[in-house]
């Protein structure tokens, strides 16, 4: 059993950032997906970003050039460094960690993206 702890989030004005980390409890080198989600209130969840294991990424279009996933294997801890932040980015982040026939969620952090 895996369990993710995610942080790092909080109110921000318009054009702001903040970088969300994902803390596993177990090694996650043999990953072979990380991805951060996002679910805004009446909203389905979404895809923001994902990395997988060779290193490769992927961004939703709405948050291309302004968001930037990241792991870290000696810390066991994903990233998602979130710049020119706008309103409707404002969500609940979650964290989704993939092995071989396992899938594993954090609990979320909220974003609030508001003046």
């Amino acid at each position: 059993q895996v369990q993710l702890v995610e942080s790092g989030g909080g109110l921000v004005q318009p054009g702001g950032s903040l970088r969300l980390s994902c803390a596993a409890s177990a090694r996650i080198f043999n990953s072979n997906f990380m991805g951060w989600y996002r679910q805004a209130p009446g909203k389905q969840r979404e895809l923001v970003a994902r990395i997988v294991g060779g290193g490769n990424t992927y961004y939703a279009d709405s948050v291309k050039g302004r968001f930037t996933i990241s792991r870290d294997n000696a810390k066991n801890t994903v990233y998602l460094q979130m710049n020119s932040l706008k309103p409707e980015d404002t969500a609940l982040y979650y964290c989704n960690v993939r092995f071989p026939g396992y899938d594993y969620w954090g609990q979320g952090t909220q974003v609030t993206v508001s003046s």
